[in-house]
């Protein structure tokens, strides 16, 4: 794809980055975590290996062909394990060339959760960070409570009714497999795309339609993690029954709710 001028990173991309590396979040540390944006016209930005989600300018991300990505993930012909054959794919579906001399920009090798949650699941807006409070259960055995129900309403609210748990698979072109299989099996089960997806021994990628959507996702899955997690020390989870829920996300004053807080209100 053609060099993508700087001035089309939305501003909230970058607002997004900035916030979701907030140490006081917990989310990320060093290099980890990526962030994106669709476009709108078959592409989609997504953050630079290597840069951390706190230094991130325009120049940080690089525009990737949505479609050019997902072939990437079916192509049946490459190896997961092959690292080299997969980044170069990568780089093919899109990253910006050199500009003044300096190197491209390298795509990161999670710039397929990315392409799945802009093409499967209708997202404006993508982020992928490693929050600790939710790995401390995504690294146990009780990853998969994080799905079984639902703690309080707040929660279907802003996370929505179904939340989908992606078992381990490694970094790269297996994860991406592995998430595209999941999506898949989701949206037939459940007709809609989840806002919120959890990675198994890995973290969380949160979907919105704006970028404060995204970052409210994230801050709500951290927080029902903190709440599991305390009510894992004293017994065993009391869900919201099924009924409540599905009223819940139903509610037609939920969901204006749900539409003013997506927008940024506090």
């Amino acid at each position: 794809m053609s060099a993508d001028p700087t001035h089309r990173i939305p501003t909230a991309l970058l607002d997004l980055s900035h916030r979701l590396a907030d140490p006081a979040a917990d989310l990320v540390i060093l290099g980890e975590g990526n962030t994106s944006a669709d476009l709108g016209d078959g592409s989609f930005a997504v953050k630079a290996s290597g840069v951390p989600l706190a230094a991130t300018t325009a120049d940080s991300f690089v525009r990737m062909g949505t479609d050019e990505v997902l072939a990437v993930i079916d192509d049946e012909s490459l190896d997961p394990r092959d690292g080299t054959a997969v980044g170069a794919r990568l780089r093919a579906a899109g990253a910006r060339p050199p500009e003044h001399g300096e190197p491209a920009r390298t795509p990161s090798i999670e710039t397929m959760l990315h392409a799945l949650g802009i093409a499967l699941c209708g997202a404006s807006y993508v982020g992928h960070t490693h929050p600790t409070a939710v790995n401390a259960l995504l690294c146990s055995d009780a990853a998969g409570e994080l799905v079984a129900g639902h703690l309080f309403p707040d929660q279907v609210v802003v996370c929505g009714r179904h939340a989908l748990l992606v078992p381990y698979a490694e970094p790269g072109l297996a994860l991406g497999r592995a998430v595209r299989d999941g999506l898949r099996a989701h949206l037939d089960a459940h007709g809609t795309a989840p806002k919120l997806i959890y990675l198994g021994n890995h973290g969380i990628v949160a979907l919105g339609d704006t970028a404060d959507e995204v970052h409210r996702v994230t801050a709500m899955s951290v927080k029902a993690a903190r709440i599991l997690s305390g009510v894992l020390a004293v017994g065993r989870p009391a869900y919201l029954p099924a009924a409540s829920a599905d009223d819940l996300d139903a509610r037609p004053d939920e969901h204006h709710r749900r539409r003013v807080l997506a927008n940024g209100a506090p």
